[in-house]
């Protein structure tokens, strides 16, 4: 076997026709890890499923959702994966390059690959303000990465690399990502990560002063803000660059406001 998709979803209805629809014929198998999901996802991946190529896991729906997609990683087979989510889809120009990897196969060749991803929002694709290329790690041999599952950032370390240039690589092709169908998904999304970030503030005991609120309140957001829509040129995707700076140096007030509750919480 020598392609295995790892998948994690939770209530993925509406996303997962189209992304198993972009790699259903040319992987080997395609493991998914399903926590707990409240709609139709698991019964319209059956249906998807006309050659048998689907395995589907239930287990929890946890806070750090990485966790599921480490034991995805786990019940893959192939001798490389491809680690996607279920708001993202494969190019055709992808596709062409992860199959050329795949069958090529030779001693010297790369472990892993970075893929630019090319992120939409309010309609747009976002290629400025520090948005494009947004390079994650996805393609790799089997049993060389895993997930840290001890932060919110959920991206895999590549296990006893000796030479990043040599080992890891980068792909040309864009994966497609939809993360936000509506401005709403956006506002619920940067506030449970900014609850987790929160949570991490608080477990690391980071105490609630003026120190942390200058910090969180006013410096972090400005900085975020200049760069991303000033320095990065987040101006350049019109409206959607704008919102899109804003809230995502919002987040850091979100976080110190989650803290202080959190402190209020534990008096």
């Amino acid at each position: 076997m020598k392609l295995s998709v790892a998948l994690a979803v939770h209530n993925e209805e509406h996303n997962i026709p189209r992304c198993i629809g972009a790699i259903y014929d040319w992987v080997d198998e395609i493991v998914v890890i399903d926590g707990e999901s409240a709609d139709n996802t698991v019964s319209i991946l059956k249906k998807l499923d006309k050659d048998k190529k689907i395995k589907i896991f239930s287990e929890k729906n946890p806070s750090m959702f990485h966790i599921n997609k480490q034991k995805a990683l786990e019940q893959c087979k192939g001798e490389w994966i491809l680690q996607l989510d279920a708001d993202e889809i494969v190019s055709d120009d992808l596709r062409k390059e992860i199959l050329k990897i795949v069958d090529h196969n030779s001693q010297d060749q790369a472990i892993a690959f970075w893929i630019p991803r090319l992120n939409y929002f309010l309609g747009r694709p976002l290629r400025k303000g520090g948005q494009y290329p947004d390079y994650t790690i996805r393609l790799y041999k089997n049993d060389v990465a895993h997930f840290p599952c001890k932060d919110v950032h959920e991206q895999v370390e590549i296990k006893n690399v000796s030479n990043l240039d040599t080992q890891i690589s980068k792909l040309n092709s864009n994966l497609l990502h939809y993360p936000y169908p509506t401005f709403k998904d956006y506002l619920d999304k940067t506030l449970r990560y900014s609850y987790l970030e929160a949570d991490m503030l608080y477990d690391q005991k980071t105490p609630i002063n003026i120190k942390t609120f200058l910090l969180y309140m006013i410096i972090k957001p400005k900085w975020w803000f200049l760069k991303t829509y000033f320095r990065h040129k987040g101006f350049v995707d019109d409206f959607p660059g704008f919102v899109f700076s804003l809230i995502s140096a919002l987040r850091f007030c979100f976080t110190y406001i989650r803290l202080y509750e959190l402190n209020k919480e534990k008096q």
